[in-house]
Order: C-alpha cells, then sequence, then structure tokens
C-alpha cells in the first residue's frame, strides 16, 4: 500500500502539472519544448500490456490551438529499492509515447540520497542499443525555497523543498516561506501541504513554524490560526480524559470517543470543570450540568 509520503509526492505533480516539466528543465538541466498547458493524462498503462501497469502520474505538454502533445513525462516517485521497477519502467515509457505520440521522459523523484542513486542506474533493456536512463531528481536537485514570493507562486515547490530539505538547516526558512504561500491556497490543499510539512521539518524548525503561528507572525495565514485552534482542541480533550483517569474514574469508550470528537473549546472547557466533580464519567455529558 502506497505510505502518505509517496501519495503526498504524487498529489504534488497532480496539482501542479507544469511541475514535472519545471522540474526536469530548471533542476535536472534536460530542456523542454515551450509550452502552452502541461496536462494531467491517464496513467492507466493496461490497454496492450496483459498485467496491470499504473504509473503515479503522466503529464503532457501540450502546444498550439490544437493542443498537439509536445511531450510526455512519466512521473514516478520512488521511496525504496524496488527490483521490478527497472522491468516496468521501459514499459510506462514505451506505452506512453505509443499512446501520445511524442518524446516521452522518465522522471523519478526520490527524496533520499541512496534511493535517487538506486534509481539513477541505466536499464539495459536486453536489445542492443536500447538502454533507459531514468531522469532521476534527488535531494540535491530540489530547490531550497526560502523566499515568500517564490513560495506562493509555486506552493508545490516549497513542499516539495520541504521534504527534500526540512531536516536541514533551512527547514525553518522554509517552514516560514510556506506560511507566506498557505493563505492562498484552498482547503484541501493547505491541511495536506500543511500536514506533508510540519512532518518532514527537524524538530527545531517545527517548533519555531509552531511558534510563529501562535504569535501573530507576519506570515500567519488562515491555516496557521485553525492549526493553533486544532492543537488546543486535542490538548483539551486530553486534558478531560486525563483528569478522569487521575480520579480513577473509569472511562467508557463511548464517553471517551464523544470528547475526543469534539471541537467547542467552550464545551470542552466545561467537561474539564466537570471532571473534577462527577463520581461516574458518563455524568460529565449530562446536559443539566454546569
Amino acid at each position: 500500500m502506497p505510505s502518505v509520503t509517496h501519495e503526498a509526492l504524487v498529489e504534488l505533480f497532480k496539482n501542479r502539472p507544469r511541475l514535472a516539466a519545471e522540474m526536469l528543465q530548471d533542476a535536472l538541466g534536460h530542456p523542454v519544448p515551450a509550452f502552452a498547458e502541461a496536462r494531467v493524462t491517464s496513467s492507466d498503462l493496461t490497454e496492450i500490456v496483459p498485467a496491470d501497469r499504473r504509473a503515479d502520474v503522466i503529464v503532457v505538454l501540450l502546444v498550439g490551438e490544437q493542443q498537439q502533445p509536445a511531450m510526455a513525462i512519466v512521473v514516478e516517485v520512488q521511496l525504496g529499492v524496488d527490483p521490478d521497477k527497472p522491468y516496468v519502467w521501459p514499459v510506462y515509457v514505451v506505452q506512453t509515447r505509443a499512446r501520445h505520440r511524442c518524446p516521452t521522459r522518465l522522471l523519478v523523484v526520490a527524496i533520499e540520497a541512496e534511493i535517487a542513486r538506486w534509481c539513477s542506474r541505466p536499464i539495459d533493456t536486453g536489445h542492443p542499443g536500447l538502454i533507459l536512463t531514468p531522469l532521476v531528481l534527488g535531494p540535491a536537485g530540489v530547490p531550497v525555497v526560502t523566499d515568500a514570493e517564490q513560495a506562493k507562486a509555486a506552493p508545490e515547490v516549497v513542499v516539495l523543498s520541504a521534504m527534500a530539505h526540512g531536516q536541514e538547516e533551512t527547514g525553518e526558512a522554509i517552514g516560514a516561506a510556506f506560511l507566506a504561500a498557505a493563505a492562498g491556497l484552498d482547503q484541501e490543499r493547505r491541511d495536506l501541504y500543511a500536514d506533508v510539512v510540519l512532518s518532514s521539518l527537524n524538530a527545531a524548525a517545527r517548533r519555531t513554524l509552531e511558534a510563529m503561528m501562535k504569535s501573530g507572525y507576519q506570515y500567519q495565514s488562515e491555516f496557521a490560526r485553525s492549526y493553533v485552534a486544532k492543537g488546543q482542541i486535542e490538548a483539551k480533550a486530553q486534558a478531560v480524559l486525563a483528569f478522569l483517569d487521575a480520579r480513577g474514574l473509569e472511562v467508557p469508550a463511548d464517553v471517551r470517543e464523544r470528547v475526543l470528537a469534539s471541537t467547542d473549546l467552550a464545551e470542552l472547557d466545561r467537561w474539564i470543570r466537570r471532571a473534577a466533580v462527577v463520581s461516574d464519567a458518563r455524568e460529565l455529558l449530562a446536559t443539566n450540568g454546569s
């Protein structure tokens, strides 16, 4: 089953289709044609191949009024060594080229240097002269994004930057740049990207970023406020349960679930006060108490 990290990286390339072209040209130095649109297309490659084959993302660069394919990019996220990939990656490239009738590149994204080196090995298909060398975006090729305006222009790039460099000294600056971009994102992307960025930063950078959110730092966004509120809610819910537990009261599963599900700070404050006096945990949820 794909990991959260794998799926997050896949979403970056789906949400910003031109990211594949940007990374190929700007990070890896492989030119791409001038294009009017980058479009994510079906990644199902099972039409000719009998086995189930599905790439992570396939992006097609379109040119002209007729939107003709100028180049296709097969994006594969690789987080570990997989002996099967040298056999299926050539299939992805050939099948995508046949479907879209245009030059096709294989872009492998690996956020760990060791895995990036493994992915970079040429693949000898066995046919004379037919050797596929994956184009690999490793941590060294991912830009370090610390500029707020750059982050606003390309939020997916700053998230990718956090995943590749968040454990380094630049983690704090990358996190601050992300906060600048977060306000302009829709709720779904903001939530996903925020979780990825925070989990990617080193401990010191993460603490600093949380402090920025709480102090009303100039990059504070709606995401920051919601993140702090969520932390307060979780802390108060745990306080209610801890109080009951400290008093030796058994907490039934339905009461525990109700407390943890609450998103009302006033309600949780009321429960904290009542946890000090009730003789049974179920009394906590009674509606006629103060």
